[in-house]
């Protein structure tokens, strides 16, 4: 007999698209996609057949390790790894107060749940500060999104009729649901229209109508003019502005006079054509706008995403189909916390330190640098600007513990490391949920029982957690026997409790856990931390929640549970999208006095950021068909471009001596790599670009160590960063290449 098809998940990236496996001998034997899943609908792309090798591959973790004095690592027993780790932190808490311990991660993509657990545990410490990747890309656009209107949009797609994608390739980064369906809707229809801003002839870009294929580093000015296009030819909704946005008047004085034509000829745009793009989102009836990393990692990023807003915005599109919308939230994936960071004053927005300033918070005798240091399902150690500045500050902490499923490059700096149970191996979840107007939530059952030496997060945190003796077991009694009777005696016993109990209040993930968690069924009781978001969700959206079928947050945290698939947990109105502006006014406010600033700054000339020295534009972490997130250790996946190619222009190739599979070095001023080059004419001259998911070790069947490709973070500097967000400039490096000695001979 054929095993059973059971869902899940992928967990390559944000879509986390629905798939159904049949296991066989503890692997992932068939994978499809799932019609059942809301979002996705059966969709999937070739990167989710693979999943296995994440699932089964030599670099799994089966016991907790702990460093010895001359750096290598011995096995211990979890009991001991436990009691170690809660009095090591409680050594730096009491000695040097508890916010001197950094949080980094929260989970990987469709990995979350921990990351809601870990929270009880730094809250029992007295920690505060923490990062993650979002850190590294989306804290800019934050920034501005919480000056706008306070929380953050989604286009949507499937019904614009104008989609607009600046550094953004969607064909292979996916980020919404059923993206390569969609994209060939827009492209077979005449119409609609797909416009790109991308210095690269990206997939996505070989489809539009206009591509604007700015110079790297030059988005800010092709996006202010389109924006003043827009109020210079009169293509701006000003019923629209009149009633829903402040500050209107303000931003179309500083964009009236703009040149056009000198800010095409400096993003090396044709005039003509830049226009007419405008033009097109200026006259049609929804446009959805989509930015990502391309702009988000290079000079301007956070002016660039206030920019690309104004377009959708100036022409009213927003809380209509195929606009651009507020969405519901089962959780939110940035927290209000703002500041600085105690050392170097480094912005701390939606409550992440800028991931550049990590090594200098930690590298310094400064009273109130990070002593110790907890990473949660990420590799910093390889993900973040400068590895070797990251390395040396990871081995400068007194204590250091990592949560993971394999011993990363940053498990090998802990001086614990707790082995994790595997995404399909427990109880999971994303909170990437961003869709409108009908939003959806899988919870992913456990398609294997946890590799034995593993537990999953949950467990992790929950035993720290009680390793510090915050609560007595008296105090979590009541709850547990009001969670026997049922769901409405236990939710008002939780609340008593709660309201009654500060330290449980702080602990409330943790205190599900232990109470609700032991009556879910088997293998779920991380699926306790649900059930209180459920509730916040239904307090939240009470209308929304009803329409999508839910009573009540009993009634969607059941549905919940009850679908393997997954739900639709809120079904908004468009209208819905204005009340969910938090500003007061539920208005949008475009008038940001920093960002009117440095647009003005704009009639200067742009930066030279390369040199005689250093005279290519390098783009590290190219999403391709064969890259993926660094959960994918064993490269065996890949059908092609095993050793992650240097792409370059075909004028660059020639100035430089260079032919398809050479090897050559490159250069930049944090380090250098040697790489195969492929030459293409997707590139520009004078640019270059590195994929993501390369440059990590795996030990193949023969034993040996093999580490394909170039790690990007080797050739990255922390200081390059955005002003605003600290977010890093990893798509312009400045960088020299050159072809290595060997290829040259041979070539002669």
């Amino acid at each position: 007999m054929a095993a059973e098809w059971q869902s899940t998940a992928c967990i390559l990236c944000e879509c986390n698209c629905g798939i159904v496996v049949q296991v066989e001998d503890r692997t992932l034997s068939r994978i499809r996609g799932d019609k059942n899943h809301p979002a996705s609908q059966g969709y999937t792309c070739n990167k989710a057949l693979r999943l296995d090798h994440y699932q089964n591959n030599r670099a799994r973790l089966t016991s907790p390790m702990r460093r010895r004095a001359d750096g290598s690592y011995e096995e211990i027993d979890w009991e001991t790894a436990i009691v170690e780790i809660a009095e090591g932190f409680k050594h730096i808490r009491d000695t040097y107060g508890g916010d001197k311990i950094f949080y980094y991660g929260g989970g990987g993509q469709g990995n979350h749940l921990g990351g809601a657990y870990s929270g009880a545990f730094l809250k029992a410490l007295g920690s505060k500060y923490r990062s993650n990747a979002l850190a590294q890309e989306k804290t800019g656009e934050a920034w501005v999104d919480g000056h706008l209107y306070g929380g953050h949009t989604r286009g949507e797609f499937e019904h614009a009729e104008v989609s607009v994608f600046i550094g953004k390739n969607p064909w292979m980064s996916q980020s919404f649901p059923r993206a390569r369906v969609v994209l060939n809707e827009i492209a077979k229809d005449p119409d609609r229209s797909l416009i790109v801003i991308d210095p690269v002839v990206t997939d996505t870009a070989k489809m539009s109508d206009f591509h604007l294929r700015v110079r790297p580093g030059t988005d800010a000015w092709c996006l202010a003019a389109l924006a003043a296009v827009l109020v210079q030819e009169n293509l701006c909704n000003e019923a629209f502005l009149a009633e829903h946005v402040h500050g209107f008047d303000t931003v179309r004085d500083a964009l009236r006079d703009i040149s056009i034509a000198d800010y095409a000829q400096r993003c090396g745009v044709d005039a003509e054509l830049l226009r007419t793009a405008a033009r097109r989102i200026g006259t049609a009836e929804s446009v959805s706008v989509f930015e990502d990393l391309g702009v988000q990692q290079a000079p301007n990023s956070t002016l660039s995403s206030y920019l690309n807003k104004l377009l959708w915005i100036f022409t009213g599109n927003f809380a209509k189909k195929g606009g651009q919308h507020l969405h519901s939230s089962l959780a939110s994936l940035f927290s209000t916390v703002s500041g600085r960071t105690p050392v170097t004053g480094a912005p701390i927005i939606a409550g992440l330190i800028p991931s550049n300033a990590v090594p200098e918070e930690i590298l310094t005798d400064h009273p109130d640098r990070f002593r110790a240091m907890i990473v949660e399902s990420a590799n910093p150690a390889h993900s973040l600007a400068d590895s070797t500045a990251c390395r040396e500050a990871f081995q400068s902490l007194e204590l250091m513990v990592v949560v993971d499923v394999a011993m990363t490059e940053t498990a090998r700096l802990a001086h614990y490391v707790l082995p994790a149970a595997s995404q399909y191996e427990k109880t999971e979840a994303t909170f990437f949920n961003f869709e409108f107007p009908h939003n959806g939530f899988h919870l992913r059952r456990p398609l294997l029982k946890p590799l034995p030496g593993t537990l999953p997060e949950p467990e992790i945190w929950t035993r720290l957690v009680r390793a510090l003796g915050v609560l007595d077991d008296a105090d979590l009694r009541p709850l547990r026997d009001a969670a026997q009777q049922g769901r409405e005696a236990y939710a008002e016993a939780f609340l008593n409790a709660v309201a009654g109990n500060p330290t449980m209040a702080r602990l409330v993930p943790y205190v599900l856990y232990e109470t609700l968690g032991p009556t879910l069924p088997e293998g779920m009781a991380g699926a306790a931390a649900v059930w209180g978001l459920a509730q916040k969700t239904a307090m939240t959206y009470p209308d929304a929640v009803r329409r999508a079928g839910h009573a009540d947050g009993n009634a969607l945290f059941d549905a919940i549970l009850d679908n393997p698939s997954g739900v639709v947990f809120t079904a908004h109105n468009y209208e819905d999208d204005f009340a969910l502006i938090t500003h007061s006014d539920h208005k949008i406010a475009v008038e940001i006095p920093e960002m009117l600033h440095d647009l003005r700054a704009l009639s200067d000339a742009p930066p030279q950021l390369t040199t005689d020295e250093l005279p290519i534009v390098l783009s590290v972490g190219e999403r391709r068909a064969y890259t993926a997130n660094d959960i994918f250790r064993d490269p065996s996946w890949r059908k092609r471009d095993a050793d992650g190619a240097l792409r370059v222009s075909v004028e660059d190739a020639q100035d430089l001596g260079l032919v398809d599979g050479c090897r050559a070095r490159i250069t930049t001023a944090a380090g250098s790599a040697e790489a195969t080059i492929e030459i293409t004419e997707t590139m520009l001259p004078g640019h270059a670009a590195l994929p993501n998911g390369f440059g990590l070790d795996y030990i193949g069947e023969d034993g040996k160590t093999v580490v394909p490709g170039v790690a990007p973070n080797a050739l990255t500097s922390t200081g390059w960063r955005d002003s605003y967000a600290g977010t890093p400039w990893h798509k312009h490096v400045p960088a020299r290449i050159e072809l290595c000695r060997a290829d040259a001979k041979a070539h002669v």
